[in-house]
């Protein structure tokens, strides 16, 4: 692995580990100040603020015993490559106590050792089929993700 790889790859470690536990601010200082972490399930969040915030009253409101695992991690320095393996016990109500785990990748523009843009691809009606959600709710999320997804393309 080159120096460049090496350097994202410890970022990415700092900022999993600490959205792992929890700690919203030791995840947001990952980012330049006005980063962007585009989530999978909960959009974009713009800036320090909203990235902890993001943490605090999105990831743990809803699920516990994160466990987050990162592989082939490439980056030249300017932009960086991760797959990941991220699995959660879910508390959101008529899903609580299920085990979800999902596969992914992610993208991550940097500028000056720090991230500037955050992205993920995964498969969401993966996740939402392990909490036991009804068929017509997954197909809800899915098209209205989808739609997101036209109208970003633009």
């Amino acid at each position: 692995m080159n120096d460049a790889s090496n350097r994202f790859r410890a970022l990415l470690e700092r900022m999993t580990r600490a959205i792992c536990r929890g700690d919203g601010a030791a995840a947001a200082n990952c980012f330049v100040p006005e980063g962007v972490y585009h989530d999978g399930f909960y959009g974009e969040f713009r800036g320090r603020a909203a990235i902890r915030g993001m943490v605090e009253q999105h990831f743990h409101a809803n699920a516990r015993d994160f466990s987050w695992i990162l592989s082939d991690v490439l980056s030249d320095g300017r932009l960086g490559y991760a797959r990941y393996g991220f699995n959660y016990v879910s508390k959101i109500p008529g899903s609580e106590g299920k085990r979800v785990f999902f596969a992914g990748i992610c993208q991550a523009q940097l500028e000056d050792g720090l991230i500037a843009h955050y992205g993920e691809v995964f498969d969401r009606g993966v996740a939402l089929v392990q909490m036991n959600f009804a068929p017509e709710r997954i197909a809800k999320s899915l098209a209205r993700w989808a739609q997101a997804e036209k109208e970003a393309r633009k």
